[in-house]
């Protein structure tokens, strides 16, 4: 069975700072692949590529060469039309879930922006805005309410639940729980998971949280310095990683317990 997502020997690069200096590889030769329903997580260090391998498959950031491929197609290909309409089914969930949320606006007219744009009805759209948060687990009348009357974990409910708004079958989640505190990140993940379980939505997950990945993942990569290093079933890769980077993080979780709460 083909995958869902598959990259294969990406290179994504950026000028260097000041005249004259070198371009910087950020991304060197990386090729991974998500099958449907799955959840891959990226685990690396801050600096490591993980992020800007998320945006290269987003189409966020230009692709120096390599392939993205998602459901057949060639992403890296596609012209911003087409992009477009691929969004219904390739969609993000960024770190922050507060600058991630126009402050001005309702959670309801946040939630049916992409409704709207993808045709839907507007009595559809707000039928369906009541969904959503109804699967997110928040009441009807957060749809009247401004982003700044939640704390950071209901917000990041509704950057999850605009995220599902369109059906996407495959989610990146850029450390969806980094910027909460372990009790919220639990609740929060809890929710992804239950999530997937319903509609059968892959995940990239990507984190700098060995603990975390773990939890969530069904399949885990290491990525070094721009280069996948590792990857394998999760429970081999975070129990007995063979690459010394990859046992760094072992290490380095064990050494500070970080999230140790986290069991299935």
């Amino acid at each position: 069975m083909n995958p869902l997502l598959a990259v294969e020997d990406l290179h994504v690069g950026f000028p260097g700072k000041g005249w004259r200096a070198p371009r910087v590889e950020v991304l060197r030769g990386v090729s991974l692949d998500i099958a449907a329903g799955e959840t891959l997580g990226l685990v690396g260090e801050s600096g490591s590529g993980k992020t800007t391998l998320g945006r290269a498959i987003l189409g966020l950031v230009p692709i120096a060469s390599g392939t993205v491929t998602f459901a057949g197609e060639r992403l890296d290909q596609a012209g911003r039309r087409r992009r477009r309409a691929l969004s219904r089914d390739l969609q993000v969930i960024f770190q922050d879930p507060y600058t991630s949320l126009n402050p001005s606006r309702t959670i309801g007219d946040t939630l049916s922006e992409p409704l709207l744009g993808h045709g839907l009805p507007a009595r559809e759209a707000r039928d369906r805005v009541g969904a959503l948060l109804e699967r997110v687990h928040l009441p009807a009348d957060a749809a009247r309410r401004l982003p700044r009357e939640f704390s950071g974990g209901q917000r990041q409910r509704v950057a999850i639940a605009r995220a599902l708004a369109i059906d996407p079958r495959l989610i990146v989640c850029d450390e969806p729980v980094s910027a909460l505190d372990l009790t919220t990140q639990k609740t929060v993940l809890d929710l992804l998971l239950e999530i997937q379980e319903q509609t059968g939505v892959a995940y990239l997950f990507i984190s700098h949280d060995l603990g975390v990945v773990r939890f969530m993942s069904h399949r885990v990569a290491v990525i070094h310095h721009g280069e996948i290093v590792e990857s394998g079933d999760a429970a081999s890769v975070t129990a007995e990683p063979q690459h010394p980077y990859s046992r760094g993080l072992l290490l380095a979780a064990r050494r500070f317990q970080l999230n140790s709460s986290l069991e299935r």
